[in-house]
């Protein structure tokens, strides 16, 4: 049997700390109800059938099976269940609360914001002051209670992957909420987490890669040959072996940048779209909110990517194609791209997802002229996009837009208040 000697492996007192149920409880305490006994559902776009489930409190997912990423069609009919529009400013407010919580017990750089809803702390130096790891983590929990009435589930580990590994396979399901992984608890923790896709970081996806190797559990996982596994699965393949172990080396203060690969929108449509000149207006301004940030990030892109999805009653489910371009952040060059894929793949489907995403990113060197367009030219519409982000940075969106987003089936303006794609 493979077990690993963990002498000298990193040993910090880390915390995961996940508030149960985030937005429904928010919401329960709202309503002076006690988040556990609760039946609230917080739900994107109720009055519709495909309206769809952000967040369910723990009694509506004990007695109804009802949770994240349910539909409205499937909450029954004539139940206990409330069902209540999302306030993601109010749940951005409350997370800040509970940020300030959490740097009562340690310093800024030893805060991780995982989510909205989850966060890891590294309490090593926080002991002199707060006692040990346990009493910190129930002193946490007490002081979000207490001055915001949720309740929190709290995994404690010798570092990162076994905090997480316990508060999702332990902690959530304990009277306490607390639950403590240890590197010397690993046989009898994480080689009996079941099914395979329990442990964190393996979807899918990578399960389907897993089960052709043989391998079905995660004790299989730790007994596999690494080296083969790196050679089959790459270095995703080797950071599992030892995941499946519970050896993670991250450090939460040492902090790092990750240069973002590209950048993105996405949409779903409240209808089906079959106005061609609809989907265009709706593709513009999702390219020019693309582009805006772009030029917020002083960068630009070589590769713009659209994808179509069709209506779920077409049997075909859309098209997806990228351009390669010159560098740019130009709101016009990227709308133009955008409009040229559609126009070349669109066969007149009814249309109800649109996305767009910009790769290949640059840092912003100096202006890039065009061969077919004069120097003023191309210095003017750089100009004209500086002051718009401007004003729509100071204003607002809404405050300067084109006329086609006052059109028929422009989406802009609507979603211009909508925080995470929801009601603010």
């Amino acid at each position: 049997m493979i077990q690993l000697d963990y002498s000298n492996e990193p040993r910090r007192d880390i915390l995961c700390i996940d508030v149960k149920s985030f937005f429904a409880s928010v919401e329960s305490v709202k309503r002076g109800i006690h988040p556990l006994e609760s039946y609230i559902v917080v739900m994107s776009k109720p009055d519709q059938a495909g309206g769809l489930v952000l967040a369910a409190s723990p009694r509506v997912k004990e007695e109804y099976g009802i949770k994240t990423g349910s539909r409205r069609y499937e909450i029954p009919k004539n139940s206990k269940i409330q069902l209540v529009e999302p306030r993601m400013s109010l749940y951005l407010k409350v997370n800040l609360m509970i940020n300030d919580i959490f740097q009562e017990f340690i310093s800024t750089d030893d805060l991780h914001i995982y989510s909205i809803d989850e966060s890891f702390l590294d309490v090593t130096s926080s002991h002199a002051l707060f006692g040990s790891t346990k009493e910190i983590a129930v002193k946490i929990q007490q002081a979000i209670w207490q001055k915001l009435g949720l309740v929190t589930a709290i995994g404690i580990g010798d570092n990162p992957l076994l905090a997480k590994l316990a508060l999702d396979n332990e902690a959530k399901y304990s009277p306490s909420f607390i639950a403590t992984w240890h590197y010397e608890d690993v046989a009898k923790t994480i080689w009996r987490i079941h099914p395979i896709t329990e442990m964190w970081g393996v979807g899918s996806k990578t399960a389907n890669n897993l089960y052709k190797l043989g391998i079905d559990s995660i004790y299989q996982l730790s007994q596999y040959n690494v080296s083969a596994l790196k050679r089959v699965q790459g270095v995703i393949g080797e950071q599992l072996f030892y995941h499946a172990h519970g050896i993670d080396r991250s450090i939460l203060s040492e902090k790092y940048q990750t240069l973002s690969k590209s950048y993105g929108k996405s949409q779903i449509l409240d209808r089906d779209y079959t106005r061609q000149d609809e989907i265009e207006v709706v593709i513009k301004e999702m390219a020019e909110q693309v582009a805006a940030r772009l030029r917020s990030h002083c960068v630009e892109t070589e590769v713009v990517h659209l994808s179509i999805g069709f209506s779920k009653e077409i049997s075909d489910k859309g098209f997806s194609h990228q351009l390669k371009i010159f560098p740019t952040a130009a709101s016009r060059k990227i709308s133009e791209t955008c409009l040229h894929l559609f126009r070349t793949y669109y066969e007149q489907e009814p249309v109800r997802r649109i996305s767009i995403s910009c790769g290949k990113i640059l840092a912003q060197t100096d202006l890039q002229l065009d061969l077919f367009e004069s120097a003023e030219k191309t210095i003017q519409k750089e100009k004209i996009d500086q002051v718009i982000d401007k004003v729509r940075h100071k204003y607002g969106y809404a405050s300067l837009v084109h006329a086609s987003s006052l059109t028929s089936g422009a989406t802009a303006i609507k979603r211009s208040g909508l925080v995470g794609g929801h009601k603010g």
